[in-house]
């Protein structure tokens, strides 16, 4: 092992240490004990000793009530420090010699690589300031850990920074391992698991705090890097008003089966984040003020201020008081409809103007290291933040649009909106869209989901426009989908340009976009109204459980290529909005290579994307960890817009149509139409449970019905959970497997190096692979299935081990992962930490099916702990 590894490695031995003696001060040296022995057991299972294995099962068996709880927790933490140490790991300090890591070197390597092929500096350089990547944060119920907990967490990563010094005394490395032995003892202490279920404002803040805790410091420290790498490159530096990356938010505004999410959820939501981004700019603002303290300045700023000792803090104090009133009126307006004063800021210009003007004063006078320092940072927040922290999108389904005017229409005498043909509903709303007399008469009294939908929209309305990003359409199907939005938002006082988003999620809505993008942009008055790029959300989740990943992974590269020929040939920019998850299930997978093996043309200096669940702690939970990502983003999108992949050539088309159809058929001929497929499902998975955890603010269902209704997170996650893992490879073991009968093999192996989409997909399905256990899966069949059903786990384990055969082929390797064994070890070391709660999970599901526990019990408390646990070592779980 190289020492780098050795470095985790004690790293994670420590903090185990450490958790030990906390456990072992509250519950004995006894019960630390049999800890030790479970997780011995575990290991040696896992190297394939049989002792091992009964020996970790008797273990387990032999547990009383009063420990189920205790022992759960212990193998939760033990997962969840060695997620700390592995985060770490990635951002540590490197020793002379050591390669800094890939996060590090992407950009200033892609800029190199760019040069190189000839491109301009200036060119270069301009193109890197037009960036526009969106991150649109989402909440989902997989985050199951407490933001209290999450904080102390990041709070332990800080302390093994503060210990990874060769230069320490033995008195600052006792005190930093005390440090660390105080956390996790705070943090043992400390329940992880929340009592009720989040409100959306609650799901709000929680995203609010990884801007305050990480995002704050991440972005104005990336930019200052790829500004400093743009220079060494191109000679250019990042202009003032550069804002390559942007933050945006669906917390309160995704109201897409959640009756939870209500108009007065998204105005409190838009109001605390105002009332945030003011406080936040105000911290900024003080010190700003207390470290500006010169009196040179240019003649602009003596202009301004006036003769003043202090010129720059009599600018910056001015700004302060507007913050400080800012920040007093979003508080009252929590509580009361209040107008903002004169002195509330509203336009994001009048936060960066002075701060702007401060730092061409400083400049001018020859303090440009002091202007390129915090000055420079704080405009740097405000170009990417601004006043309103976030750009709150809101989402609804189509259907509620169809509801609401439907009830207007028969109100009006005009017939039933929703039984008119498209053609009709488009004359319809067209005419009133272009109607300067309003629609709706004012004595008009909507039923309350009617109201609910005009509600929203009035919120829309009278919100700041930057303060909002888009409204995007949940299973849009046809162009009166976008239009019905538009005249709904017109109806209730909407009088500026937002965009409205069609978003295609089923297979049919995705072959189907082409055609509904088409149509809406050949009418002349959606043309009128279209303000900046046509944006067109690709719905990762959804289809994938309509489809499997096989079938929704084509058609979604698809939708892209015919979206892209159509918004080229109206002459309309195109951006593309992509709901990708955090599994492979829905979507997810690295971010870069996902980037880079878009559809050429698709990414065009613009990319909008979801970050979601827990994964937005483990990409964005520390400072150091998200300048990284966000890093890799830019580069991705770069390189994606100005080295496009190539076309896929005609063959690599015709064998993903027979490999997606292939897809289809295995995938469905499963979830579809095996009969008992529903009841084996929620047998052998917490699927139940997991609906009636506190685990999110939105409900399981969409309604009542089989997998169909349910929504694609339980469904990735409860397959999870059992390390089935079944709706990320589906499909995949009939399509492979029909394509080697069809002699096909060599065909594969040059997609999969000349292609970066297909080699994406198969990476993920390897890596997603590599996670799944065939024995973990078993042993749920046999300790929650009825003996009858048991045959349907039988044959999916008999895929599952197929698929995993077809890609070892297709990759030319022994074992999976064999290209990349750290990734591999890691699994490896997390397994015998997850074994341990598979089993206790197993036992817990059992034990609470035969006894109808409710959420409170202990029972069901370390039930949610274990699904906390494995979550956390399976990382990508929803």
């Amino acid at each position: 092992m190289r020492e780098i590894d050795a470095r985790l490695r004690e790293d994670v031995h420590l903090l185990g240490e450490l958790l030990g003696e906390t456990m072992r001060l509250q519950y004995g040296d006894e019960f630390l004990d049999k800890i030790e022995r479970i997780r011995k057991a575990a290991k040696a299972a896992r190297q394939g000793s049989e002792a091992g294995h009964q020996a970790l099962t008797d273990s387990l068996a032999g547990l009383g009530e009063d420990e189920l709880l205790p022992v759960t927790r212990a193998f939760n933490q033990f997962l969840n420090l060695a997620n700390i140490a592995e985060q770490y790991h990635h951002i540590r300090r490197r020793r002379p010699g050591e390669a800094e890591p890939f996060e590090n070197r992407v950009l200033g390597e892609l800029l190199g690589r760019l040069r190189e092929t000839g491109l301009g500096g200036e060119e270069l350089a301009s193109q890197f300031a037009r960036l526009d990547v969106e991150l649109v944060l989402t909440a989902h119920p997989t985050e199951v850990a407490r933001r209290t907990l999450i904080q102390k967490y990041d709070a332990i990563a800080e302390a093994l920074g503060r210990l990874d010094h060769r230069d320490l005394t033995e008195a600052e490395r006792g005190d930093g391992r005390r440090r660390l032995q105080r956390l996790i003892a705070e943090a043992w202490h400390t329940e992880e698991i929340r009592h009720r279920r989040p409100t959306a404002v609650d799901e709000a803040k929680w995203g609010f705090a990884v801007i305050e805790h990480s995002l704050w410091e991440a972005v104005p420290n990336m930019l200052r890097r790829a500004d400093a790498v743009l220079f060494q490159h191109t000679g250019q530096r990042l202009p003032l008003d550069a804002a390559p990356l942007r933050i945006a938010s669906w917390m309160g505004g995704d109201r897409d089966g959640n009756p939870n999410v209500t108009a007065v959820a998204s105005r409190e939501v838009l109001l605390l984040a105002r009332w945030m981004a003011a406080d936040l700019f105000l911290r900024d603002v003080d010190r700003l003020a207390a470290d500006l303290s010169m009196h040179q300045a240019s003649d602009e700023m003596r202009v301004r201020v006036g003769v003043h000792p202090e010129p720059y803090r009599a600018l910056l104090k001015a700004l302060r008081d507007r913050l400080r009133a800012t920040r007093a009126w979003a508080e009252t307006a929590l509580h009361d409809t209040v107008p903002p004063g004169p002195e509330v800021l509203l336009d994001n210009r009048d936060l960066i103007e002075p701060l702007e003007c401060c730092h061409r004063s400083l400049h001018a006078c020859g303090m440009g290291v002091v202007a390129d320092g915090a000055l420079l940072d704080c405009l740097r927040r405000a170009t990417t933040f601004g006043l309103f922290l976030v750009r709150l999108d809101i989402r609804q389904e189509a259907s509620r649009h169809s509801a609401a005017l439907s009830e207007i229409t028969e109100y009006l005498d005009l017939g039933r909106y929703e039984d008119w043909p498209e053609a009709e509903r488009v004359r319809f709303l067209s005419a009133e869209l272009d109607n300067r007399r309003p629609l709706l008469p004012p004595d008009y009294a909507p039923a309350k989901e009617t109201a609910e939908v005009l509600a929203t929209c009035r919120v829309i309305a009278e919100a700041p426009a930057a303060s909002l990003g888009s409204y995007v359409i949940s299973m849009a199907a046809a162009p009166s989908d976008v239009l019905a939005v538009q005249l709904l938002l017109k109806e209730t006082g909407l009088r500026r340009p937002m965009r409205v988003v069609p978003l295609f999620e089923t297979l049919t809505d995705l072959d189907n976009a082409g055609p509904v993008v088409d149509g809406l942009l050949a009418l002349p008055g959606y043309r009128e109204r279209l303000y900046g790029p046509q944006e067109v959300m690709i719905g990762y989740s959804d289809s994938a459980k309509d489809a499997g990943t096989t079938a929704a992974a084509w058609a979604q590269y698809r939708a892209q290529e015919t979206l892209v020929e159509i918004c080229k040939r109206h002459g309309v920019e195109l951006l593309l909005f992509h709901g990708r998850g955090g599994t492979v299930g829905r979507g997810g997978g690295p971010a870069h290579a996902a980037i880079l093996s878009q559809p050429p043309g698709s990414v065009n200096g613009r990319f909008r994307t979801t970050e979601q669940g827990e994964m937005i702690r483990f990409k964005f939970g520390l400072p150091a960890i998200a300048e990284q990502n966000l890093a890799l983003y830019l580069a991705a999108v770069l390189e994606a817009t100005l080295q496009p992949p190539p076309t896929p050539e005609p063959a690599w088309r015709e064998e993903m149509d027979r490999l997606a159809a292939d897809g289809l058929a295995g995938y469905r001929e499963i979830v579809r139409e095996h009969p008992r497929f529903v009841a084996y499902f929620r047998q052998a998975t917490p699927e139940q449970e997991l609906g009636r955890l506190p685990l999110g603010s939105r409900p399981a269902k969409r309604r009542a019905g089989g997998v169909e209704s349910l929504r694609a997170i339980p469904w990735i996650f409860a397959w999870t959970q059992t390390r089935l893992m079944l709706p990320a490879w589906l499909g995949w073991e009939r399509a492979l497997e029909q394509a080697g009968e069809r002699g096909e093999d060599d065909l594969l192996r040059t997609m999969r190096d000349r292609w970066p989409f297909f080699r994406t997909r198969i990476d993920m399905l390897e890596m997603v692979l590599a996670k799944a256990e065939v024995a973990i899966a078993e042993l749920y069949d046999e300790r929650l299935v009825e003996t009858e059903l048991r045959p349907l786990g039988a044959q999916l384990r008999g895929l599952l081990s197929q698929v995993r055969a077809d890609v070892l082929t297709l990759t030319d390797q022994s074992e999976l992962l064999g290209h990349s064994p750290e990734t591999r070890e890691s699994i490896e070391v997390r397994n015998i930490y997850l074994d341990p709660l598979h089993l206790l999970q197993m036992e817990l599901l059992a034990r609470s099916r035969q006894a109808g526990e409710t959420a409170e019990s202990p029972l069901e408390q370390a039930l949610l702990v274990s699904v906390a646990g494995i979550a956390a070592g399976l990382r990508n779980t929803g």
